[in-house]
């Protein structure tokens, strides 16, 4: 087998040397548990070293407690031995630097929406998130950060209003032309709440110049969108490290946690949902962007984007306590202030937050949801999730395509996918010859 023969998904996993890593929607994910920030980015620049061009810079994310770094992309051909000897490679640096792995902490959500037009409804959301399209199906972020959309084809009608809805911000929101020229169309009071040909609505939130950090040029490269963000297009692996741990060592002096994700083509910088709000944030985001400017580097705003999910519910605390459960996320501590966020411990994945919905609304409490979550985990995990679903209250709906993917759905009928891509190739050629 040649070093760019592809591997199926099991093969990667069953290869020597990689198990620190687990292969999920795209790619492969390890992620390495670190004490700091500046721990973390000792790795990030471990692994730039490694990889050496930008054309084969993992993605990684840094964070105040560790690392998560992803071989593979969407819409790659898959994984290789060159892959795998990238894995063990990165393993290696790792614990060379003190950093053990947590196999189980990696996971990748993302969201799929029913369409009985599915070409009349995908320019729809691709105009609205800034998304491109991957092939017939699928939409994903170029950015790598925020959660890839696919359609499947649906069977009959549900024409009522989902219980499930996207909110994004971004700069160059589509105008009420761009909107109308995509299919969709204004559903709400104001210019926000954008709806497809369909009726599945995004709230789409504008972000400008006037959304800068405070009114100084001091802060000038980073935009408040539910987050405060910042990013700095770069083509090389090694300035891009060399930024990120700049960045992190500025993060722990000020003892405030950042998200610093790193791709190919830069760098991105965020506070994380609501923590730009924190005291101190202002001052470290001054220091940021002066460390920045003083390598050189401009900022981009344009490539900003913060997206959330939102579900109304009836009953918010029981229809909160299974997704925590099923997702492994953890509660905002506001929620005493009635904030009623959940959110990825690590910050890899978006916020999800509860709408109070009326009891009376019966008929679209019991119609099916145009748009569900699908969540990717490791092929070890899924029994797991499964089982702390269904303690909180969860049940399954639909399990013929077991092992490759579970439907479960929430006290109030909003549904998840728990899929797993480790052998579904082999199932999928086994099933074939036996038709055969």
């Amino acid at each position: 087998m040649g070093n760019d023969e592809r591997l199926t998904a099991k093969q990667f996993q069953q290869a020597g040397g990689v198990e620190d890593w687990r292969v999920l929607a795209f790619g492969a994910s390890a992620w390495f548990d670190a004490p700091s920030h500046a721990a973390g980015g000792a790795l990030v620049r471990r692994v730039a070293e490694l990889t050496g061009s930008a054309d084969h810079l993992p993605d990684m994310d840094l964070r105040a407690g560790g690392v998560h770094v992803r071989i593979g992309t969407p819409g790659s051909a898959g994984l290789t031995l060159t892959d795998v000897a990238l894995a063990r490679a990165i393993s290696a640096a790792a614990r060379d630097l003190g950093l053990a792995a947590d196999p189980s902490a990696v996971q990748t959500v993302q969201l799929a929406i029913d369409a009985l037009d599915k070409p009349a409804v995908m320019p729809f959301w691709r105009a609205a998130l800034g998304y491109e399209r991957l092939d017939d199906d699928d939409l994903v972020d170029a950015m790598r950060r925020d959660p890839a959309i696919w359609f499947q084809q649906q069977d009959q009608p549900r024409p009522l209003r989902n219980r499930i809805h996207v909110d994004v911000a971004r700069p160059h929101a589509p105008t009420r032309e761009g909107v109308g020229a995509v299919g969709g169309r204004f559903a709400g009071v104001g210019d926000v709440t954008l709806a497809d040909a369909e009726g599945n609505e995004a709230d789409v939130i504008p972000v400008g110049p006037g959304d800068a950090l405070g009114e100084g040029p001091e802060t000038a490269d980073w935009r408040d969108m539910f987050g405060v963000m910042a990013f700095y297009p770069l083509a090389s692996p090694l300035r891009a490290a060399e930024l990120a741990t700049v960045v992190a060592g500025l993060a722990d002096d000020a003892g405030l946690p950042l998200l610093v994700d790193l791709r190919p083509d830069g760098v991105t910088i965020d506070s994380g949902k609501d923590r730009g709000e924190e005291e101190g944030f202002g001052d470290l985001a001054r220091r940021v962007q002066a460390a920045a400017r003083g390598m050189a580097l401009t900022a981009d705003t344009t490539r900003l984007r913060f997206v959330q999910i939102g579900i109304d519910a009836v009953d918010i605390p029981v229809v909160r306590a299974f997704w925590r459960a099923v997702l492994g996320y953890e509660y905002d501590p506001r929620s005493e202030f009635g904030v009623t966020d959940i959110y990825d411990p690590r910050r890899l994945n978006l916020p999800i937050f509860f709408q109070q919905m009326d009891v009376s609304e019966e008929a679209r409490r019991n119609q099916r949801n145009r748009i569900h979550v699908d969540l990717f985990v490791p092929d070890d995990q899924a029994r797991g999730r499964i089982d702390a679903a269904i303690a909180a209250g969860g049940r399954i709906v639909y399990d013929d395509e077991a092992p490759e993917w579970w439907t479960l759905a929430d006290p109030e009928g909003n549904e998840v996918d728990i899929a797993v891509s480790v052998g579904r190739e082999e199932l999928w050629l086994a099933a074939r010859a036996e038709s055969n």
